[in-house]
């Protein structure tokens, strides 16, 4: 089978801020209770870092990570976008925070070159289906693949299927109510939404691999990315543990979980690849205080190395927002994620270590 290295990341969420910095900002009005207009984030993130000096170029936000990405070279690349593509729509009820972006913005997310864009969250559909529907047709007319939601329950759980040399990789997308995803945000006949899922269980696993099944070829890398759980906090339940193992046990190689504000634990299981939390990637969170324990400034790239079948190396690149551009961390902050992250994962019997570079590293054998 050979060996394909996957690119993962956690939340890219391009709305609110990131999207008045870039060169085609939209209406910048929320209706958030402490913010109404989207430049007050910019102002936030520059009182902490200093000036940004607007518009920037589309690849800003991206920064050193574009040059890693350059580096490695990964088969595929996953991220989680977690945002609307639109001018239109009308702000969802009930929801405190909606993020946007205006499809002249687009080229921002080229500029990460990501294979797959996750669409299964909590904030695709901050502006109704129309704003769903103006995403999937930016992401089209951007020529990017995306999974988690369509113009129907059947487009919304098909997989984004990614040539990778001389095999595939699949990746299928499902968003759970405990990460804040609305249950009438479903795909149905004949309605726009997510693949969404009540809970995370044994038996909404079978269902999903039971789905999986005739998309799936001998061969193929197949990645589950799920939008799960809370905002803060290490803690992993019993029905997320369970439903992750039943994925593997069923065939998947890696499952690729977010929905935190910081990375969780990390857990090698028969031979798969379980990250519960990937944690931000891209954002305007600088300058929000109240939880600088989780150090929610640091960011992730996982590189997950699939060999014959089972995933034998992850490898974990630190980043730092500053200026809502991502920097290298400096060799202290990698290595208070290493420790933190070998302490919260220690549970699973995973150990996390140094490597070359400043870089963190998982190793596991066959199973």
């Amino acid at each position: 089978m050979g060996r394909t290295t996957l690119f993962l990341c956690g939340d890219v969420m391009p709305g609110r801020g990131v999207d008045q910095i870039l060169p085609h900002p939209g209406d910048p009005r929320l209706r958030e209770v402490q913010v109404r207009d989207a430049r007050g984030y910019v102002r936030g993130a520059e009182a902490v870092n200093g000036r940004i000096g607007t518009p920037v170029g589309f690849g800003w936000p991206w920064g050193s990570a574009l040059s890693v990405l350059d580096r490695v070279r990964p088969d595929v690349r996953v991220i989680n976008l977690e945002s609307a593509i639109t001018r239109g729509g009308e702000f969802a009820p009930g929801k405190g925070v909606h993020y946007r972006m205006s499809p002249e913005n687009a080229p921002f997310l080229s500029a990460g070159r990501p294979d797959v864009c996750v669409l299964s969250n909590n904030h695709v559909l901050d502006f109704g289906r129309r704003g769903l529907t103006d995403t999937l047709d930016a992401l089209s007319a951007a020529g990017l693949r995306w999974a988690g939601a369509g113009r129907d329950d059947a487009e919304a759980g098909r997989p984004a299927v990614v040539p990778a040399g001389d095999r595939r990789v699949l990746v299928f997308a499902c968003g759970v109510a405990s990460s804040g995803i609305p249950a009438r945000w479903a795909a149905k006949p004949h309605r726009p939404g997510v693949n969404f899922l009540p809970g995370p269980s044994e038996v909404t696993a079978d269902a999903l691999v039971g789905a999986m099944g005739p998309w799936v070829r001998r061969g193929d890398v197949v990645v589950v990315s799920v939008h799960w759980g809370g905002n803060w906090g290490y803690e992993v339940s019993e029905d997320e543990i369970e439903f992750a193992h039943r994925l593997i046990d069923g065939g998947v190689h890696v499952v690729h979980g977010h929905s935190s504000h910081h990375p969780r634990p990390v857990e090698l299981y028969r031979g798969g690849l379980i990250l519960y939390g990937c944690g931000d990637f891209i954002d305007d969170y600088e300058g929000i205080p109240g939880y600088e324990a989780y150090r929610d400034d640091l960011r992730v790239l996982y590189f997950a190395d699939v060999r014959d079948g089972f995933v034998d190396e992850l490898r974990m690149v630190v980043m730092q927002a500053r200026r809502m551009r991502l920097h290298h961390a400096e060799s202290d902050d990698v290595e208070w994620l290493r420790s933190m992250l070998s302490r919260v994962s220690e549970p699973f019997g995973t150990s996390v270590h140094s490597g070359p570079e400043d870089t963190l590293v998982v190793k596991a054998g066959p199973p």
